[in-house]
Order: structure tokens, then C-alpha cells, then sequence
């Protein structure tokens, strides 16, 4: 596990995080039915505090901050309230990952499978090629990049046992 490197947060964003962690939005209610179980043995944290701002999910050890966009981002100053609050992570060392609630509810599965893939690819022991290397951090895809490049699951066991599991822990056949 990697020292926390996030800021600690304000005791108003801390208070702001405790409330969130009530009134949770559906799609992050069920991206965290998913995330809680640690897929890929990653540890995420919901609503979590960090300097003045509240992260739908965090992973500490892939330094990678997931936000579940509604229809809100795209109005008003949001976009740019949204590319001041990314850029401040970065520079704390944390990458934004945002995803449309509308990925959530339509492939929940795919949204999964990209927040994974993204997140292995940023802990420190990956490949060289990956952000996680230490070099200038490639830009985070969406869930609709990551299916296109996810990998291909393994063949299913010979000579029967149980069924084979992808990492949401349903079965593949």
C-alpha cells in the first residue's frame, strides 16, 4: 500500500463528504456496489476529502480520482469549475477520471472494466509504458476507449470445476 499523498481535507469538505456519503446519486450508488469490493484487489474510497474538494472515489494506491459526471457538469461554469478542480489534483499528483452517469447506468459492466483498467495501469509496478511509470501522465480514457482495448477473457478451465468469474464476481457463460 502506498502512503496517502491526497491533502487532507478541510473540515468543511470533510463535513461535505459525511453528508454525500448519504444522498449518493444512483450511478454512484451502483459504480460503489462494485468499487466496495475491491476489484483486482484496488481499494477505493467513496466521497473522499481532499483539500477543499470531495471525490465521488479515490484509490490511493493508483493515485486515481473517479468522478461520476451528471448532466450538471455540462452547464454553466462547471466545465471550467470542473478543469480547475482536475488540474489541482494533478498537481497534487492525482489523476481525474471522469465518467457520464449516463456511462454508469447503460454499461455498468464496461465502466468497471475501464476504472480497473486505468487504475492498474497507474499502480507504481506496472509496465514502464503506463502513467504510473513516473513520467508525464497519458490522458485517462473514458469506459467507451477502454472497451475497445480491453483484453479478451481467458479460455474457460478444462475437466469441469466451477464456472469462470470476471472481476465483478459474475459468471462468464
Amino acid at each position: 500500500m502506498r502512503k496517502d499523498i491526497s491533502p487532507k481535507g478541510t473540515t468543511r469538505s470533510v463535513r461535505r463528504a459525511r453528508r454525500l456519503r448519504r444522498t449518493m446519486s444512483l450511478p454512484e450508488i451502483l459504480l460503489w456496489q462494485v468499487l466496495r469490493e475491491k476489484p483486482a484487489g484496488l481499494k477505493f474510497r467513496r466521497q473522499h476529502p481532499t483539500g477543499p474538494y470531495d471525490l465521488d472515489f479515490y484509490c490511493n494506491d493508483a493515485r486515481l480520482a473517479v468522478e461520476v459526471d451528471g448532466e450538471a457538469h455540462e452547464r454553466g461554469d462547471r466545465p471550467a469549475r470542473d478543469a480547475a478542480r482536475d488540474r489541482w489534483m494533478r498537481d497534487k499528483g492525482i489523476e481525474t477520471m471522469r465518467i457520464p452517469a449516463f456511462e454508469v447506468l447503460a454499461d455498468l459492466e464496461s465502466v468497471i472494466r475501464g476504472v480497473i483498467a486505468e487504475a492498474t495501469a497507474r499502480l507504481p509496478n506496472s509496465s514502464p509504458s503506463s502513467s504510473g511509470g513516473g513520467g508525464p501522465a497519458k490522458p485517462v480514457e473514458g469506459p467507451a476507449q477502454a472497451r475497445e482495448s480491453a483484453p479478451a477473457p481467458p479460455p474457460p478451465p478444462c475437466g469441469g470445476g466451477p464456472p469462470p468469474r470476471d472481476e465483478l464476481g459474475e459468471d462468464r457463460q
